[in-house]
């Protein structure tokens, strides 16, 4: 990797060493080592500069604070990294992220006319390649490559064991190899197969075009046949671009990690990096419910349990008053079959927010229907007081009030009911479709809104236990890692959707 200090020349423990000293030399020394790779691959995860050097500085302070806990000094390179992508991931989770401006690329010097083109070609067939990886195959093909860690420094990473860190980057490579020798073929023979052609209108290919295009060789006796050149991933990704480092941003972090004035700040930075193993690497990241959600919550529990009372007291009112009228008793089962059930109405792909120990989730109707209806068959008029008993009777003869005819109800407008909306996971697609349910009556629904690079529409209304589907697309090209965005529907749903 270029514009940085020699590949596999970094004298880890020393370096640790100096850092838990805690002075500025040691924590400039490690800036000027670590900072350029950091820097970028902050940035590969986040796609915006500002963002990137806010999570700089943040490992950097977090690195002096909890350095003193790592017990693998020679494995600084990697617990810095694994430090990058904690802090990365929390602020790429934030509503209120900054979006939309990528660093400049590290200047390759002086390049040739004949130089410059041959870089862009091997930088449009990279491109295509690693459009055919997952995001996850994509980030550890990346630290391996380019930044040289090694599988137990991915496992450090990712929080996973080495073995499945092996089994990722093993995966990683097989596919890039194929999806390498696909787009070579695509580039160099598309003109001897027309189904390849129709494969690749455009180049780079897109995602899901790079991963057609690699089904297609792969079966395709004549696109199969082709004898291709093999590229290893670090010469393929040498040309991929660089993310050039702010020359200001060395005294900003010098300055967070060592100014009195901002103790506080390097405590909170120190706390978001928690919590930590035995071996003191930082855990991976863990989305947390926000304090404006759980408020959210608590207010939408209020006028579900408000409305679930309210229908069990009209319930009763009216059991009650066909009781008095009929002879009924209020606790026959058929009394009882005029509750819903709350437990059976939510849809197995419901809202995965309301789990069943959720104290946000509406209670059970069962639950609130245990109180029996006041039994009035006491009170009921006498068969013998029918106005039947006296067809002959005058005109002008007074009705008793037991022979008064009852007025027909006019039919009560259904309850409101509530939105449920279930999740999606894209894996290694560019869509994928979220679903909508009414619960416990209709529902006027509409998507209000998404968050992360993802856009979804649509609107209608559904009847108690009628479904939707919506289709939530990726608005960004192609990305590192695993991003997790969301889809927001009125009234008070939102579904969370994974892509990359």
């Amino acid at each position: 990797m270029a514009a940085g200090p020699e590949q596999g020349r970094f004298d880890d423990p020393r370096l640790a060493e100096s850092l838990r000293v805690g002075d500025v030399i040691a924590l400039s020394e490690v800036y000027d080592t670590y900072a350029p790779f950091l820097y970028d691959y902050c940035h590969g995860l986040l796609r915006d500069r500002v963002e990137a050097a806010g999570a700089l500085r943040n490992v950097m302070v977090a690195a002096r604070e909890h350095v003193g806990g790592l017990q693998t000094p020679e494995r600084l390179r990697g617990w810095l990294y694994a430090l990058a992508r904690k802090e990365s991931l929390r602020r790429r989770d934030s509503p209120t992220r900054h979006v939309g401006q990528e660093a400049a690329e590290v200047d390759d010097g002086e390049l040739s006319e004949e130089q410059f083109a041959r870089r862009e070609e091997r930088r449009m067939l990279a491109l295509s390649a690693l459009a055919a990886l997952s995001g996850r195959q994509r980030e550890a093909i990346d630290l391996a490559a380019r930044h040289e860690l090694d599988a137990v420094d991915l496992a450090g990473v990712f929080g996973e064991s080495a073995e499945e860190a092996a089994v990722l980057l093993g995966e990683a490579e097989a596919t890039l190899e194929a999806a390498v020798r696909a787009a070579l073929v695509a580039r160099n023979h598309w003109e001897d197969c027309p189904s390849l052609s129709a494969l690749t209108e455009t180049w780079p290919l897109s995602k899901q075009a790079a991963r057609s295009v690699m089904r297609h060789v792969s079966s395709c006796p004549t696109c199969g046949e082709r004898n291709t050149p093999r590229l290893p991933a670090d010469r393929l990704l040498a040309v991929l671009p660089i993310a050039a480092l702010p020359a200001d941003l060395r005294l900003d972090v010098l300055g967070a990690a060592t100014d009195p004035e901002r103790a506080d700040n390097r405590r909170a930075i120190a706390a978001w990096a928690e919590p930590f193993d035995e071996w003191g690497w930082p855990l991976p990241y863990q989305p947390v419910v926000s304090r404006a959600r759980e408020r959210e919550s608590s207010r939408r529990k209020g006028p579900v349990v408000a409305a679930v009372a309210a229908v069990v007291a009209a319930v009763v009112l009216i059991g009650g008053s066909v009781a008095a009228f009929t002879g009924g008793e209020s606790g026959s089962p058929d009394a009882a079959s005029a509750l819903p059930s709350g437990g059976s109405s939510s849809p197995a792909g419901g809202d995965p927010s309301q789990s069943p120990g959720d104290p946000s989730a509406e209670p059970s109707a069962s639950a609130t229907s245990a109180s029996p209806s006041p039994t009035r068959s006491s009170r009921s008029p006498s068969p013998s007081k029918s106005p039947s008993k006296s067809p002959s009777a005058s005109p002008s003869r007074t009705r008793t009030p037991s022979s008064r005819p009852t007025q027909p109800e006019h039919p009560r407008p259904p309850q409101p009911g509530r939105l449920a909306a279930s999740g999606c996971d894209m894996d290694r697609e560019d869509a994928c479709t979220v679903t909508v349910t009414a619960v416990g009556g209709p529902v006027n629904w509409a998507v209000t809104g998404t968050s992360g690079e993802l856009s979804a529409s649509g609107s209608g209304r559904l009847d108690a236990g009628e479904s939707a589907r919506v289709r939530v697309s990726r608005t960004n090209g192609w990305c590192w890692g695993e991003e997790t965005g969301s889809v927001s529907f009125s009234p008070h749903a939102s579904a969370s959707v994974s892509y990359c």
